[in-house]
């Protein structure tokens, strides 16, 4: 037990120190561009003086200076306000990277593959206009989100033969809008075998005649383009003749098994086995979207390609820290919902189809 007291503490203390540097580099930085920055003003004030260069000797002995300077002015106060701020939010009960990222505010920080990731928030790519003080958290958990006093988000599940027997019309006295149910899966290992869910027919026709509006999903293990639009058809073929009127989503997860498909494909064909089943989603006349994590999100597919592709964010807080737009959120799976035995994914959207 004391051996990993003394470890965490070495963590903790190395992630500090990063900071510190980090810290004092940003300043020293500074303190030169403001040097750099004086004689630009005087090459602007005298166009016959040359423009200024410097030799990389001249560079080091400017950030050694500006270095020595900051490092005396901010090391102990920083060391202070920062060994403040991680011993807060850890003795709160917050992850590693969650007391990490308020020192980050232009990234988004993510682990993926043990690694922390710090990717830069990019300023072409759409963002919510969510504001913090607008959600509501209720007494049981359930979130919410208020405009001028009037809920505007809406209040919906997803669901797979994991909830069992559902009684839809108590679901739907709960207030549910919408459903997400599942249609089927692609197995793990080599075959890749395409699996209906066994309960998707019985869900779809409850929550229907519940009055529940319905959206389907498939949770992909496509590694090939053929794999991918063979996904997309059977989904097409599974649904017709039913009122599907929400978005049919493209799962994308990297799963914790090792013989997990994806989980080895580049982001560039993760990429495009999502344009495949998309594309073919809506040249059917269906809206598509695409359901993803932070981790998925920001490291492993490329966002920038589905700006006009609705998404489904799952993150499981109350914190609005992932900047980009998206129209539904999954923000537990461990919600109770009164017709449901048992735990059952809870959502809300932004938006109606």
């Amino acid at each position: 037990m004391n051996r990993k007291k003394k470890e965490i503490t070495f963590y903790i203390m190395t992630i500090i120190g990063c900071l510190i540097a980090m810290t004092v580099v940003v300043l020293a930085a500074l303190l030169i561009y403001d040097k750099i920055r004086q004689k630009d003003d005087a090459v602007e004030a005298n166009a016959d003086i040359d423009v200024v260069m410097y030799s990389e000797e001249e560079v080091n002995l400017m950030l050694a200076e500006a270095v020595a300077q900051a490092e005396l002015s901010t090391r102990e106060e920083t060391s202070d306000s920062i060994l403040n701020q991680l011993q807060q939010s850890l003795e709160g009960g917050t992850s590693t990277v969650g007391a990490l990222r308020p020192f980050y505010p232009e990234h988004i920080v993510v682990v993926s593959n043990g690694r922390f990731h710090f990717v830069p928030i990019r300023d072409d790519l759409k963002q919510h206009s969510l504001i913090q003080e607008n959600l509501q958290v209720l007494e049981n958990g359930e979130l919410q989100y208020v405009e001028n006093g009037v809920v505007v988000s809406h209040k919906g599940i997803d669901v797979s033969r994991y909830q069992g027997n559902i009684d839809w019309n108590k679901v739907a006295a709960q207030g549910v809008e919408y459903a997400f149910i599942r249609v089927g899966i692609r197995g793990y290992g080599q075959e890749g075998k395409l699996v209906l869910d066994e309960k998707f027919e019985e869900n779809v026709q409850g929550a229907s005649a519940a009055g529940i509006k319905v959206g389907v999903y498939f949770f992909s293990q496509a590694i090939t383009d053929e794999e991918a639009l063979e996904e997309a058809n059977l989904v097409l073929e599974t649904i017709a003749g039913y009122d599907v009127t929400y978005p049919i989503v493209y799962d994308v997860e990297k799963t914790g098994e090792k013989d997990g498909r994806m989980n080895q494909l580049t982001v560039e064909e993760r990429t495009r086995m999502a344009h495949i089943f998309i594309d073919r989603i809506r040249e059917a006349g269906y809206t598509p979207m695409i359901y993803a994590n932070m981790e998925m999100w920001s490291v492993l597919i490329n966002m920038a390609e589905f700006e006009d592709v609705d998404k489904w964010f799952a993150y499981y807080d109350t914190d609005l820290y992932f900047p980009y737009e998206y129209a539904v959120w999954q923000y537990s799976d461990t919600g109770r919902i009164d017709g449901i035995g048992g735990d059952v994914d809870l959502n809300i959207s932004f938006k109606e189809w």
